[in-house]
């Protein structure tokens, strides 16, 4: 579980991609390919930047020259310094730190335009495929992971992107120029310095090993402790109603111990590798030091050579230190684009009707034969549905929970094909009708209200866009929540929001069916539509309900079932089939499963009496 301490220091568990070399394939070829002109611009001016940027301190070690050797003149009466000509070098020095800065400039701006447009292509083809996706790959990934897949990991890609490229080629030609002026300065010091640097290495790569485990346990307890904080924090009035503050206290105080511990040693053994690695350096300096005196002395190398060999040897650990950061970030990067290429991978929803049956002129009818339908084909949840229902009709489906009902809507609407059996419109075959057009045929009203970011005006008029002002209006009116817009700040204009209050869940339910209403459908579905809404609106809403029902086959999914008693035809399920059918006074008289059921939900109301 990220957090903000997920990747402190040096040394965490690295997210690893399971097809590291393929995926990295694929995003050249198939994405990165399309920007082959300005890589090739980002790489010559990654690589013209860091050569400007190497050659300074060689000819800023030419100035120290002069002036060393002009100084040791004055000292013997032989002349003075030449400072036109130490100007000139510092002129010299000048222009090429602006040209680096200028051409590193141009390689960092090529560069961001090209990760920002990949990842604004990929986050589009993201919002397309989703629409693309059958219901049954979110059956099988959580709405986080999903969100995380379109937000995080393109963010990660990106970010990563932009900075990795330009960061190899700078650090390899960074540290094979470094070598070069290094070698043409003096070969022994440059042994001397190269003979260190296993030493700082080696004891890297001991630490790293150690604190890895602590790095890994710090991500373990930092996901603990943050899981327990959402955990308690979403369920705070439980906690409070049952006297649970102690024991939640406890339990989070344990998690936040074992935290602290595991990244105080992980902290500790990672801050040890930059006083190590000072330590080796100086180590460095003093052997150089000693040897360029000695070869001062001898008068085979000046001063000026000296000090710029030490500010190389100074930067010569950076390019490596940074090479491996890169590591870890094209780690990361690599695993995110192969969640991101999976997703746009998966099996799309087919469209078996090639033209497609019309739908105009329907009426509702509609017939199951025989169907049978499981979410994986060794659990199946219909087994043998079989029903009739005519245009105009006011179907009630009812049932134990787990019994299908919900289901047989989303085989109607063709969220889910059937494994066996059809089922008919008017007599055509769902599968004969674009599923666009299918589900136009239909008005849905859920348990679950969804209200996006957006006027009310907005809202309703989701399910018919061309709608006009006065049917909005009416729409509100039949639904029993003209009156409540009305009091509303801005009324119809009013913005709905996730922070939005004094909204309940009942007058979001009316938006939601001011919607369908708005949409005039031929086929209404209502899963528990009135579940959130008191008993005096919901008696109002019924009587609305029963209008908009009028001339229209209409499903109604619900628990209570004192609401569907006026419905033509109760249809009742049991793990997977229908076990009774009838009115609601004929299933009462035969006292079976429906009696059953009918009476147990009595009694539990006479009880709460």
């Amino acid at each position: 579980m990220p957090g903000p301490m997920g990747r402190p220091g040096r040394g965490p568990t690295l997210e690893r991609a399971k097809d590291f070399k393929g995926t990295t394939k694929k995003l050249i070829n198939n994405y990165l390919s399309k920007y082959k002109v300005g890589l090739i611009i980002v790489f010559i001016f990654a690589i013209g930047s860091t050569i400007f940027a190497i050659i300074g301190p060689k000819i800023l070690g030419n100035a120290t020259t002069e002036i060393f050797n002009g100084l040791v003149n004055k000292i013997s009466g032989n002349g003075g310094i030449d400072f036109g000509k130490i100007g000139t070098i510092l002129l010299t020095l000048l222009g090429l730190y602006l040209l680096s800065a200028l051409f590193s400039f141009i390689q960092g701006f090529t560069m961001t335009g090209i990760s920002q447009k990949l990842t604004y292509n990929l986050r589009k083809s993201l919002s397309e495929k989703i629409n693309k996706l059958p219901m049954n790959y979110f059956d099988k990934k959580t709405n986080g992971e999903v969100l995380s897949i379109i937000t995080n990991d393109i963010d990660t890609l990106g970010m990563n992107l932009n900075q990795s490229i330009t960061q190899i080629i700078t650090s390899i030609c960074t540290l094979i120029g470094i070598l070069i002026m290094m070698l043409s300065i003096s070969v022994q010091m440059t042994v001397i310095s190269l003979l260190v640097m296993p030493i700082g290495v080696i004891l890297v790569k001991l630490i790293v090993g150690k604190s890895q485990k602590y790095f890994k346990r710090q991500q373990d307890y930092l996901g603990h402790v943050n899981g327990q904080v959402e955990e308690i924090y979403s369920g705070l009035t439980i906690v409070k109603a049952f006297n649970g503050e102690k024991k939640a206290q406890e339990e989070f105080k344990k998690a936040n111990a074992e935290l602290y511990r595991s990244s105080w040693r992980a902290q500790f053994l990672s801050g040890l590798m930059h006083p190590i690695m000072n330590f080796v350096s100086n180590i460095g300096y003093v052997g150089v030091a000693i040897a360029g005196g000695f070869l001062a002395i001898k008068g085979t190398i000046t001063v000026g050579n000296i000090q710029s060999f030490i500010q190389y040897n100074k930067q010569f650990t950076q390019p490596i230190n940074q090479i491996a950061q890169v590591a870890s970030m094209l780690q990361a990067m690599v695993a995110a684009a192969e969640r991101i290429f999976d997703f746009i991978e998966e099996d799309e929803e087919i469209e078996t009707a090639k033209r497609g049956a019309s739908t105009k002129g329907l009426k509702g009818n509609i017939t199951f034969e025989h169907v049978k339908f499981g979410y994986n084909k060794d659990d199946i949840v219909i087994k043998d549905f079989n029903a009739t229902v005519y245009e105009g009709q006011k179907i009630a489906i009812v049932g134990p929970t787990g019994a299908g009902k919900t289901t047989m809507v989303k085989l109607l609407m063709r969220f889910y094909d059937v494994l066996d059996g059809k089922i008919l419109i008017d007599g055509h075959n769902i599968k004969d009708f674009k599923r666009g057009n299918l589900r136009q045929m239909f008005g849905m009203v859920l348990q679950d209200t969804w209200l996006f970011d957006g006027t009310v005006k907005e809202n309703i008029k989701y399910s018919k866009e061309d709608a006009t002002d006065t049917e909005v209006i009416q729409a509100a009116k039949a639904a029993h929540v003209h009156h409540f817009i009305r009091t509303l700040p801005n009324g119809y204009n009013s913005v709905l929001s996730d922070e939005t209050s004094g909204v309940s869940a009942g007058q979001k339910q009316l938006l939601t069916i001011a919607r369908v209403i708005l949409a005039d459908p031929k086929i209404l579905i209502l899963d528990e539509a009135t579940s959130s809404i008191d008993t005096r609106t919901e008696i109002e809403i019924q009587k609305a309900m029963d209008n908009l029902m009028k001339g229209r086959t209409s499903f109604i999914i619900a628990h209570r079932l004192s609401t569907i008693k006026n419905a033509d035809l109760i249809l009742v399920m049991d793990h997977g089939d229908i076990v009774e059918q009838g009115t609601h006074e004929e299933l009462l008289s035969k006292g079976g499963f429906y009696s059953q059921l009918y009476n147990s939900q009595f009694e539990n109301y006479i009880d709460e009496m």
